[in-house]
């Protein structure tokens, strides 16, 4: 799997795909993070633009690859774990612009409450910003593998049915995504760090179960 998993990202480097994704989260890091501000409001911010991110990074590295390279990859190793290894490219990818965006509030923040008045421990509000950042991009990465192919190939309304299915999972109660934002927020109104560890736990399980069904589809519909 490993060898499959750097094909996939040198493929996402070379095509430079990559660079609507990567500058896209940029500009939302540049526009929604100040410094001075309070630190576990930023976190969630951060968090809450890897989800989107995620999601289109997977629909890049899930249709990179051109068809004959595809075939032959899925000939020689199985259209499953090709397609596993695109997934988990794009989910490495995301999750590297998290820990760097992660590390950029931590560094520019203030480590405070959001009304200032309260000091909030650095190093567990970073904590706490990676683990929000990880199921943002898990729960992304299960957004974008459910509206690419093999579950759908039109490139315009799956676009926007990825699209919509992000904003949801932003802002709907069961998201795991939502709940470890939310608790970022919350958290930032008193200064009491929540690390998101059960929604962490429940947006893995989503993105498995997910990934192992869109690759169960993908030798019948590639």
């Amino acid at each position: 799997m490993i060898p499959l998993v750097r094909y996939q990202s040198a493929l996402l480097l070379r095509s430079q795909r990559w660079l609507g994704p990567v500058l896209g989260y940029a500009a939302l890091m540049g526009i929604g993070v100040q410094p001075g501000e309070p630190v576990l409001d930023s976190m969630g911010y951060a968090a809450a633009g890897l989800l989107p991110v995620a999601a289109w990074l997977v629909r890049i590295c899930v249709t990179q690859e051109p068809e004959a390279a595809r075939v032959c990859a899925a000939a020689a190793t199985g259209p499953a774990r090709v397609h596993l290894s695109a997934l988990l490219s794009a989910t490495g990818c995301a999750a590297l612009l998290g820990l760097v965006g992660t590390a950029y509030v931590a560094a520019v923040s203030a480590p405070m409450s959001g009304d200032h008045k309260v000091a909030v421990p650095l190093g567990s509000a970073a904590l706490a910003g990676l683990v929000a950042a990880g199921v943002c991009v898990l729960t992304g990465a299960a957004v974008g593998a459910l509206g690419s192919r093999p579950v759908l190939h039109g490139r315009g309304w799956s676009l926007a049915l990825t699209a919509l299915a992000a904003l949801f999972a932003l802002v709907l109660a069961p998201s795991p995504a939502q709940y470890a934002v939310h608790a970022l927020v919350a958290g930032s109104r008193t200064g009491a760090v929540h690390p998101a560890v059960l929604p962490l736990a429940a947006a893995l399980v989503l993105a498995v179960v997910v990934a192992a069904g869109v690759c169960a589809l993908s030798p019948r519909r590639r």
